[in-house]
């Protein structure tokens, strides 16, 4: 299926990879081609979207990036972008091609030939790469510990109480094979909320475990992620020890809370009054790589609340940003050296009834084809209690599928 949507200019595969956390509604879907999509200009994004949506419900795949913020509060953004993914796009699809465990479903004008083309697609093995992907840090570790001792200063002075601070990881003149980057990245680190989308020439290899928003009827929920714990699988009692101790750990619950207020904060503008619930707090879960701390708040969505009034008030997502919201995105501007485009924004799609599914664009390759420009980045939530050293640490383990998985390539 890889194969077969590879020449298309416009595509989107989501993936869960199997996960059975009782939450998603689509197992893998693929939205190829484009009908119709919205090309609009900052400043109108979300009321050009909400126009997009009320004049035709359909399916439609697409992103929001990060600076988006800057239409939602009265932010800005400086920082070079070398990606260059919009602050958002969507669009509708010629072809949606649906799977689960005992069925494909093909949305198309003629599914037949669609199922023939991909019955008879090769599965090509791609050549040897010619070069040594070259990945550099944009930050170096002392200048890295300095910004978080700086950063901890401003908390000590009460300027906010956590900040998600990200660096970026960088290799340029280089040429890879999305497609294959994607399978490999797929098998090292299956994720629940695993993408590849291509937008002409800009690619988002995503291999995320996050939730950012799910909509369903009237019903909404988020599921934020704050803690990291090691993965040890050659060792049982290493790996309990590791899950138990990210379970205890005051750091790290100290976080969770803090951004489970905030999205509490963020849903009761939107939703119906005292129906804002935490429904599991500091749940424990194993992915490849690492165990997660993730929190689950969900609500009931107050009458004729459209998506774009959803999003104005919960995007950016608070794992990505911290508390108070506004305050520490003039900080993230302060002190990172690189616009996040589509990192930490959110990738997903919109039914034609209004209900949606997004995630968290996190552990996730960003790749610019024309100017041979790849990137990926990786961040931590700082508190008052952060060790410098062990968020540095805790980056590296974050980006350390990615950096495998290119040296392999």
């Amino acid at each position: 299926m890889l194969n077969w949507v590879d020449p298309f200019s416009i595509f989107c595969l989501l993936d869960n990879n199997l996960y059975t956390d009782g939450h998603h509604t689509l197992e893998c879907v693929l939205a190829a081609g484009s009908k119709r999509q919205l090309i609009t200009t900052p400043g109108n994004f979300l009321q050009d979207l909400q126009q997009f949506m009320d004049e035709k419900p359909s399916w439609l795949f697409g992103h929001l990036g990060y600076d988006l913020k800057n239409e939602i509060s009265p932010l800005g953004s400086s920082h070079p972008d070398y990606i260059q993914f919009p602050d958002l796009f969507f669009f509708e699809p010629e072809i949606m091609i649906r799977l689960n465990k005992n069925e494909l479903i093909i949305d198309a004008g003629n599914p037949e030939e669609v199922f023939s083309s991909l019955n008879n697609t090769t599965v090509d093995i791609p050549p040897a790469p010619h070069h040594e992907i070259n990945i550099h840090n944009r930050i170096s570790k002392e200048e890295y510990l300095s910004i978080i001792q700086q950063l901890q200063q401003h908390i000590l002075r009460g300027d906010f109480y956590e900040i998600n601070f990200c660096q970026e990881f960088f290799a340029e003149h280089t040429k890879i094979n999305p497609v294959e980057v994607y399978r490999k990245l797929s098998a090292a680190s299956p994720n629940p909320f695993s993408a590849l989308y291509k937008m002409n020439d800009k690619y988002l290899i995503c291999a995320s475990p996050e939730r950012f928003l799910k909509k369903e009827g009237n019903h909404i929920l988020s599921q934020p992620i704050k803690g990291t714990g090691k993965r040890v699988l050659n060792n049982t009692n290493d790996d309990e020890r590791n899950k138990s101790q990210l379970y205890y750990s005051i750091k790290d619950r100290s976080e969770n809370v803090m951004v489970v207020d905030l999205v509490r904060n963020d849903l009761s503008r939107i939703c119906r009054e005292g129906s804002v619930a935490v429904d599991e707090l500091y749940g424990i879960y194993p992915f490849p790589q690492v165990y997660q701390m993730i929190s689950t708040i969900s609500g009931e969505l107050q009458k004729n609340i459209s998506f774009t009034e959803i999003i104005r008030a919960t995007f950016p997502m608070g794992s990505m940003t911290g508390a108070p919201k506004r305050n520490v995105m003039k900080m993230i501007e302060q002190y990172e050296k690189t616009k996040r485009g589509i990192f930490s924004g959110a990738l997903g799609y919109i039914t034609p009834s209004g209900d949606f599914d997004f995630n968290v664009v996190i552990r996730s390759i960003m790749y610019n084809a024309s100017s041979a420009y790849l990137s990926f980045q990786a961040g931590s939530g700082i508190t008052f209690y952060s060790n410098p050293e062990s968020e540095w640490e805790e980056c590296l383990l974050k980006a350390e599928a990615i950096k495998r998985v290119l040296m392999s390539y």
